[in-house]
């Protein structure tokens, strides 16, 4: 009878893959595996809980790099991105209408544009400077080459300026990515060398360098470098391809000065031919 018994069970066992040796070897190994990695993230931040002061207050003023750091690039990608959207959509606009007047009444739909604040700037001064200086030629065939490029050269100033306070705008806050990612490794290195203080502090403490007595500085030193590197690396690409961005448009505002000023100058020789037909003190662009 315990012949049978005994037969019975190892022919259940035989026809079962779960009383197998190797299957039970299989799920020891995933239970371990689990087990270490849960254990590793557990460990990680206990050690970061049983810190120093110091190494906790450098982690948080890490903490605070990145954070910042992502902000900024956040802000800046959808603030470039809306720029470059309008901006296409605006010189799409003074493709197909060549008036400036026109083209004034639609420029304000265009806000993040940087393109058609310039223009905003340029057609205010060239309406100022054309009612000037056609005045007072009125009635003549043409007013005089001087007069007419001084009209030029005071409408390009004000584009310039117009340029260059935009193309500031363009790469604003991105000091906050290049200080981040030029200070954040060199905090998490101070971490480090903190840490390698402690462990040989620990040595001759305890008058021995084995293993238990140098990980825990070690391991501060190495969290603190980790930090510092997680915090500069993205700084780093973003401020790389949000300034690339920012050059784009910039290149961009400096191609439409050059764009403005034919326009501007077409526009000075029309206002001449129309300047016997007007009221005075009145141009039409």
């Amino acid at each position: 009878m315990e012949r049978v018994l005994t037969y019975a069970r190892g022919g259940r066992c035989a026809g079962a893959r779960a009383c197998s040796p190797e299957r039970d070897g299989r799920g020891e190994a995933a239970l371990t595996i689990g087990a270490a990695t849960s254990g590793l993230s557990g460990d990680f931040l206990r050690l970061i809980a049983d810190s120093g002061s110091l190494v906790k207050g450098i982690l948080l003023l890490l903490l605070g790099f990145s954070v910042l750091s992502w902000a900024v690039m956040i802000e800046r990608f959808l603030a470039l991105r809306r720029a470059e959207a309008d901006s296409s959509a605006f010189l799409r606009d003074l493709e197909r209408e060549r008036r400036l007047t026109d083209l004034r009444n639609r420029a304000s739909r265009y806000g993040a544009s940087p393109l058609a604040a310039v223009f905003l700037a340029g057609f205010a001064e060239l309406t100022s400077a054309v009612s000037d200086g056609v005045g007072r030629f009125r009635g003549t065939p043409s007013a005089p080459d001087d007069a007419r490029e001084r009209i030029l050269e005071r409408v390009r100033r004000r584009l310039e300026e117009a340029a260059a306070a935009e193309t500031e705008g363009l790469d604003r806050h991105l000091g906050v990515l290049a200080t981040t990612g030029s200070v954040t490794p060199f905090i998490g290195l101070f971490g480090t060398v903190w840490g390698i203080i402690n462990a040989f502090q620990s040595i001759g403490m305890t008058g021995s360098a084995n293993l238990a007595a140098v990980a825990p500085g070690i391991s501060e030193a190495l969290v603190t470098t980790a930090a510092g590197l997680a915090a500069a690396i993205p700084a780093v690409i973003g401020y790389n391809l949000l300034l690339a961005r920012a050059r784009r448009l910039g290149g961009r505002i400096d191609r439409f000065i050059l764009t403005f000023g034919s326009l501007a100058e077409a526009q000075i020789e029309a206002s001449r031919a129309q300047a016997t037909t007007l009221e005075p003190g009145k141009v039409r662009l």
